[in-house]
């Protein structure tokens, strides 16, 4: 029987700082040359090379301004920003590849769906079916003030115009463009047929949009659809939509049990729950042995920027950590919030007293997941572990870029593969068959998105006779 393959994401950033917050400085990273368009053609050649799945590209749009009430940290530190725009590298970077698989975050708030459309059937078409959407909804209040708005929407009002956004991009490139409506006769010099191009239609709460899709179908036509849902209402979201679920957790029994919920949240919306591929955050620090990988994090620890982390960290959690004293114990901040927030962090190691420096280093390494050190064996041995808990696989971060993928290719990646749990080679078509196996291009019937498909030519003349 054969063993379930690791999914395998590298995890970046179009910026400077990622996760990472002070690393950048390390005279092995290139974080710093990102504008570089060099510096992405040559890391998706090497995780090609390494037979990743997909280089993840993450996106914020405002900046981290929690920490003091000011953007300032944030900026000083290089902590994702400056920012640039994520799906302008994917053109260049799939040209330069054959296989490998690009996912991008774009937010449901900063492009109309109408254009948004568009900018994915482009992106299919020019990467050949190898696209994939992070659907975000924004957490930034600043991003929300820029783009026009008086203050960010309450939580669940941000997921209810992200599921309007959905549905208007499902009609465009599901429903628009019929199969079949593109000719290209040569001979008539026809094109496409307008007949078999449709008006959506839509009108709802959010947008109106009358017209017709602006692009001819994409090998995907819906490109994989990736969200992140911690709470109940952003997993009932990813139930709904998502084929691929990014979610963070500090073990495997936590990401297990945050599995099973979106699983069964899917089935009980008439999805194949099992079809669900779950993907969580890792940070990996590794070496031959396991001495020289705690060298390596101990020589990434004396890079960490404490007010970087911090203002990242203000940022996800919108609590401002600029109040508390470096030394200052956790178990002494009382509010609701913080310990919320601290249930999460440390549950990894509860037995441990932390302060507000220890979380600094913690985040400063790892960002918003766990870091796991240790020989290529012993990483291997942890990756079987986890995905022994029903996950799919990982969205790899970076201590330094590319020098903590090019450790993971050269040691553990021969590992997992003659364990048989990552793929030595890559699978024919797009993405999605890549992903779920020949045949499989598009979403599937049971896919909400699936509704908006018009008929076949054939099955509507056999339903006329």
């Amino acid at each position: 029987m054969a063993r379930k393959r690791i999914i395998l994401n590298a995890f970046h950033m179009n910026c400077v700082v990622h996760h990472s917050a002070g690393l950048w400085p390390h005279p092995q990273d290139k974080s710093s040359q990102y504008t570089d368009l060099n510096t992405w053609v040559e890391l998706a050649q090497l995780l090609e090379e390494g037979r990743f799945d997909a280089l993840f590209l993450a996106d914020v749009v405002g900046f981290y301004d929690i920490f003091r009430g000011s953007r300032d940290a944030a900026i000083a530190a290089g902590a994702q920003v400056p920012v640039n725009d994520p799906a302008l590298l994917l053109p260049a970077m799939a040209y330069a590849t054959k296989h490998l698989g690009f996912g991008f975050t774009s937010s449901t708030v900063q492009e109309h769906p109408y254009l948004f459309a568009r900018k994915l059937a482009t992106l299919d078409h020019l990467t050949k079916g190898r696209v994939a959407w992070n659907i975000v909804t924004s957490y930034l209040e600043s991003g929300f003030r820029n783009l026009g708005y008086a203050a960010m929407p309450e939580h669940d009002e941000r997921y209810a115009q992200a599921d309007e956004y959905l549905e208007v991009v499902y009609k465009l490139l599901e429903g628009s463009w019929e199969e079949g409506a593109v000719l290209k006769d040569r001979k008539t010099g026809q094109y496409a047929d307008p007949t078999k191009v449709h008006n959506i239609d839509h009108r709802g709460q959010y947008y109106t949009v009358p017209g017709a899709h602006l692009s001819e179908p994409s090998p995907q036509r819906t490109p994989v659809l990736y969200q992140a849902g911690a709470s109940p209402r952003g997993q009932g979201f990813a139930a709904r939509h998502a084929e691929c679920v990014f979610l963070l957790g500090p073990s495997p029994t936590v990401i297990g049990q945050f599995a099973r919920d979106v699983r069964a949240r899917a089935e009980a919306q008439g999805r194949d729950g099992s079809q669900l591929k779950i993907i969580t955050l890792l940070k990996v620090i590794t070496g031959p042995t396991e001495a020289a990988a705690r060298r390596k994090y101990a020589e990434y620890s004396e890079y960490i920027s404490y007010e970087g982390a911090l203002a990242l960290l203000s940022g996800w959690t919108g609590i401002d950590f600029s109040q508390f004293k470096p030394e200052q114990k956790l178990n002494y901040i009382e509010t609701n919030a913080i310990r919320s927030m601290v249930h999460g962090f440390t549950q990894a190691d509860p037995s441990r007293e932390w302060t507000m420096r220890d979380l600094a280093t913690y985040v400063g390494i790892g960002g918003a997941g766990p870091v796991l050190v240790g020989s290529y064996q012993q990483i291997a041995d942890q990756l079987e572990t986890w995905l022994g808990a029903g996950i799919d696989g990982f969205n790899l971060a970076y201590s330094i870029s590319p020098g903590s993928f090019e450790d993971f290719i050269v040691g553990v990646v021969p590992l997992l593969q003659q364990r048989g749990l990552m793929q030595t080679d890559y699978a024919p078509g797009t993405l999605r068959e890549k992903l779920y196996g020949a045949g499989n291009r598009l979403l599937p019937a049971s896919h909400p998105a699936a509704a908006y498909r018009r008929a076949l030519p054939l099955a509507r003349a056999a339903a006329a006779r």
